[in-house]
């Protein structure tokens, strides 16, 4: 079935409602769904109709090709000034016998351990503490970049920004200025939440707003420099607050140009102050991940960390408008597993994330952090696998 076809057999299905063919409809005129209709998907719309927009979108951007990267994590601390009620991660200064505080030379130690490996990029993200300042990143930037300058930094959220920057009294254009001048060349997409300060107050109310989010990555932006945007759902937040929260990405993608990739983060909520708060099914994660393709028309990628969701979910959301599934991580990140996802101690080879994305039919591409083809893996052997021997066989007369 070609991939129009799919939505056609949609908008001649006597039983859809007019509003939900209507969306269908914009969706094949490549038009733009508005706020109400957003809210409308989340309210009435079943898991098949949306998957097939979401993977007609999914396919006329990118095909089949379903993307990856060799990366690895390091995470500074997990003690933090902040007290997100959400975080399973983070302890306080007061609990400091439950945490860890890497020194500058014992993450340049970790970037050292991947000499010799073909990664492509180190994210660093972690908690918000005092000695973590604009001198220490400055440096530490620098000096990664020193050792390693093929190797991309993707490095630190909104939240350790407005703090370092607040703390070094410069503004956000002058610190993203620095960083920049330091080695830092993308910025990951954590820390957003949920921008709508009704629900942002009560779950991380300390921290830097929505909007002052939204700001830093418009400055980072302005210097030509892309980043990545998040969204935590399935918690305390009502369906318009997650809509909100794309409309005001939308609209700065609009303006800038500079986002990459969306991903939604599933709330967790083992070991932490919402631990009351059911967690979303696997099948409200696949709605969200094909609302988010389908609203979201401005962004190239939408992507799924198959390391909170699992690997299954993951294969699943490639039908539901993703189309990234993150990295290798090597086991370098516990944000996830201290939360409670399926994977205690996440690592893929890269001949696993390979198969994975095979076996539902996509075409592995390993990329660079900026979506560049490092290796197309389509008709990619692995070394260690035999090869089929064919034999000629005999011919009778």
């Amino acid at each position: 079935m070609q991939n129009s076809d799919s939505l056609q057999v949609l908008l001649n299905d006597t039983n859809l409602s007019a509003d939900l063919k209507d969306i269908a409809q914009k969706v094949l005129n490549l038009q733009r769904i508005s706020f109400d209709e957003g809210v409308l998907l989340y309210e009435k719309a079943e898991l098949g109709y949306l998957g097939t927009l979401a993977n007609y979108i999914r396919n006329a951007k990118h095909g089949d090709k379903t993307y990856f990267n060799r990366n690895f994590h390091i995470e500074p601390t997990n003690l933090c000034v902040y007290d997100c009620k959400f975080c399973s991660y983070s302890r306080l200064i007061k609990q400091r016998g439950e945490g860890w505080e890497y020194t500058m030379d014992e993450m340049l130690d970790i970037v050292k351990k991947y000499d010799n490996e073909p990664v492509t990029e180190v994210h660093i993200v972690g908690g918000v503490l005092p000695q973590y300042d604009l001198p220490f990143y400055t440096e530490l930037f620098t000096r990664i970049k020193q050792h390693r300058p093929d190797l991309h930094v993707k490095a630190l959220t909104p939240v350790e920004y407005h703090y370092i920057f607040k703390k070094a009294k410069i503004d956000y254009a002058t610190g993203m200025q620095l960083m920049k001048d330091a080695g830092l060349e993308s910025m990951p997409g954590g820390g957003a939440e949920i921008f709508h300060p009704e629900v942002r107050d009560l779950i991380a109310k300390d921290k830097c707003t929505g909007d002052q989010w939204l700001q830093i990555h418009e400055e980072w932006h302005k210097l030509g420099m892309r980043s990545n945007a998040t969204m935590l759902y399935g918690h305390i937040e009502r369906y318009w607050h997650r809509v909100d929260h794309m409309e005001r990405l939308r609209q700065l993608q609009d303006k800038t140009g500079g986002f990459q990739t969306f991903i939604p983060l599933k709330f967790r909520n083992q070991d932490n102050q919402m631990s009351d708060v059911p967690e979303s099914t696997a099948l409200e994660d696949l709605r969200n991940y094909a609302i988010a393709r389908i609203y979201l028309d401005n962004f190239d990628h939408i992507k799924a960390y198959w390391a909170m969701i699992s690997r299954n979910t993951a294969q699943l959301s490639l039908n539901f408008g993703v189309d990234d599934i993150d990295g290798t991580l090597d086991d370098t990140t516990k944000i996830y597993s201290m939360a409670g996802a399926e994977e205690q101690h996440p690592a893929m080879s890269t001949k696993e994330l390979v198969e994975l994305i095979k076996q539902v039919g996509r075409h592995p591409i390993e990329r660079d952090t900026l979506y560049n083809v490092v290796t197309d893996f389509k008709d990619h052997v692995f070394a260690e696998e035999i090869k089929p021997k064919f034999y000629k066989l005999p011919v009778v007369n």
